[in-house]
């Protein structure tokens, strides 16, 4: 093909890209259960804060304007989402410039997932609004501090988590992930505290001691981010760097020393980084989550840092939503596997580029346990990619079915249509939907335009059907395998069998995934005396690494080792994170006494969780045993 024949047909396919991308946008608008806003009508399109941090208080206080869209000329009242945040008074004006007006507002009776609904009465002509409001202490997005909270002991701290629909805690906006925006800040803290958020930002604060920020490309509400702390940076290369308080710095820089390496593997599979920068905010342990993606800063678990270096695949799957999520987002909670799913296929291909196909099965076999753990404890409307009906609350049916299924159905798709094909096809789903929020509906269109269409019979609609919709995972899945597993099945047969003795496992060999899959695949066979020659053996309940800790604790536990108890209330007093906290407190109350001890240390530990940690362990232990 010549030059000139290649470059036309390059323009047509971006072409027909653009015209599929906005056929599909207009014809599979989404409504978001999740929020009262009105944006059919009203849209925001910019988000510009202005607020004061104070401690003290435990409270932000200031100002949030909002930029409108007029969708429908004729409306003239603009719906936002809050949740329990106190307005004083609204304003209006036409342009920048023009005098700010005083107009009507009321706030909804309170819904206990939802929030209330803030109705602001719009002039025709008014393209701007801007809400003076302050937060509830015990806000649900944001977690307060304490000095001895902290890792260096000396300040207090306040980091955000807005996703699902938290950010209406902080913010009066419209709370739905249809709805992206640019935005700016400005934060004031206290002098010896720094501000940092998902934007682009400053060495020091401005002359009138702020904070400022500034994110051109539009986001969704739920990756509006902020941190206030005792915070200190270390890059880790051209585009990358590390924050975190100052006793953690070296080693979360050592920790993610390689992050620029695996940027340049994801732009090799997936396209250019649209973001500038990926830096990366190492948190306080109370931190619910293993990562948070918010966009040039993602947000960590400290409990990923162990000094080797061997669970930096966490850095993997956050930058992988960097496309995944953040360049193409979820247009609703109940279309959440298009996030996660993808986001997990990504990393499993980007595990594989940079450490290896046997590293990248241990951790693809890895997501098939949590998979099955998971169906086992969520509802059957729980176990299909898209719920048939939304889930009241999306927080209540967060778990690992559409990070694992929703990898499991992307890779099944790959073997059908090859690689090359589909390293293809997911580049596009990309470069046609960025900055973009998507529905299952787009995705099942695109995927029937550029695929099924192309090489019709080798994937039918039904089985599409099946992937997304049906409760029970197909039975022509691909299930992933790994050499390194069987070879620890092999040897926990013997020593189960009393074939091999403890301390003759080749356990000094193992790697931290060969570890986690012996612990969390144990069978029930195994008998309390082996485990307790296990644990004087290995030290596990000694363990520093925290993912290893929380398997075997569990472990332990549900074979009747009370001696590990205290060791359990000291792990739970310590750990915020909810993927680690959940199997520990299941596994204790399974009896009466132990449910009673777990109450015990939860009435201890809560008040050093993120209240999302708190609602998800009091639901936990209000479940039957």
């Amino acid at each position: 093909m010549s030059a000139l024949r290649s470059t036309r047909a390059s323009r047509l396919r971006q072409l027909s890209a653009l015209l599929l991308c906005w056929v599909s946008t207009a014809a599979f608008g989404a409504v978001d259960p999740h929020s009262y806003a009105n944006p059919d009508q009203l849209r925001v399109q910019h988000l510009a804060l202005d607020l004061n941090v104070d401690f003290a208080r435990r409270q932000l206080a200031g100002t949030a304007e909002l930029q409108i869209e007029h969708v429908d000329p004729k409306a003239t009242e603009l719906v936002l989402d809050t949740r329990d945040l106190s307005i004083s008074r609204v304003e209006t004006r036409n342009a920048d410039g023009a005098p700010w007006q005083a107009t009507a507002f009321r706030l909804a009776a309170r819904d206990a997932v939802l929030g209330s609904a803030l109705t602001i009465t719009l002039p025709l002509q008014a393209q701007q609004v801007r809400v003076h409001y302050r937060t509830a202490a015990d806000a649900s997005g944001l977690q307060w501090l304490t000095p001895a909270q902290t890792t260096g002991k000396r300040h207090p701290y306040l980091f955000t988590q807005s996703q699902a629909i938290h950010a209406r805690s902080w913010i009066p906006l419209q709370d739905t992930p249809s709805v992206r925006m640019p935005y700016r800040a400005r934060i004031q803290a206290p002098k010896a505290l720094r501000a940092v958020m998902s934007a682009q930002m400053s060495e020091r604060p401005a002359a009138d001691g702020r904070w400022q920020f500034e994110m051109p490309q539009p986001i969704p509400s739920y990756l509006v981010a902020l941190a206030v702390g005792d915070i200190a940076f270390r890059s880790t290369g051209e585009r990358s760097g590390v924050y975190a308080e100052p006793a953690m710095l070296d080693r979360a820089a050592y920790e993610f020393a390689e992050t620029e390496r695996t940027m340049a593997l994801a732009e090799q599979l997936y396209g250019p980084y649209r973001w500038g920068r990926y830096d990366m905010l190492v948190l306080p342990p109370s931190f619910p989550y293993g990562g948070m993606e918010n966009p040039r800063l993602t947000f960590l678990t400290p409990s990923v840092i162990t000094g080797d270096r061997k669970l930096v695949s966490l850095i993997t799957h956050e930058l992988s939503h960097s496309w995944s999520g953040n360049l193409v987002t979820n247009a609703t909670w109940s279309d959440f596997w298009l996030n996660e799913g993808y986001t997990t296929y990504l990393t499993n291909r980007l595990n594989e580029a940079q450490f290896g196909v046997e590293f990248a099965d241990m951790e693809r076999v890895l997501g098939v346990e949590d998979l099955r753990d998971a169906v086992a404890h969520a509802d059957r409307a729980d176990h299909a990619l898209v719920r048939a009906t939304p889930a009241a609350d999306p927080d209540e049916v967060f778990s690992s079915i559409p990070y694992e299924r929703g990898a499991l159905f992307l890779s099944w798709l790959e073997a059908q249509f090859g690689r090359e094909r589909f390293d293809a096809f997911v580049r596009g789903w990309f470069d046609t939907h960025v900055f973009q929020s998507a529905s299952t509906a787009q995705f099942r269109a695109y995927l029937s335009t550029q695929l099924l269409a192309q090489q019709p019979g080798k994937v039918t609609e039904a089985q599409i059907d099946a992937w997304i919709n049906a409760p029970d995972l197909p039975a022509y899945a691909l299930m992933p395998h790994s050499d390194a597993f069987t070879q620890v099945d092999a040897v926990r047969a013997q020593w189960l069998a009393g074939t091999l003795d403890t301390g003759a496992l080749p356990a000094d060999t193992w790697a931290v995934q060969q570890w986690q899959y012996f612990l969390d695949t144990m069978p029930d066979s195994v008998s309390l005396a082996q485990l307790q020659a296990l644990d004087q053996r290995y030290a596990l309940t000694r363990t520093s690494n925290q993912i290893l800790a929380s398997s075997w604790l569990s472990l332990a536990i549900g074979r009747g080792d009370r001696r590990v108890w205290p060791d359990a209330e000291r792990y739970l007093q310590s750990v915020g994170r909810m993927r680690l906290l959940s199997p520990v407190y299941r596994a204790l109350k399974r009896t009466p006494d132990g449910r009673r001890y777990a109450e015990q240390v939860f009435a201890k530990a809560r008040a050093g969780y993120h209240p999302i940690a708190q609602q998800s362990v009091a639901r936990l232990l209000k479940e039957p045993g």
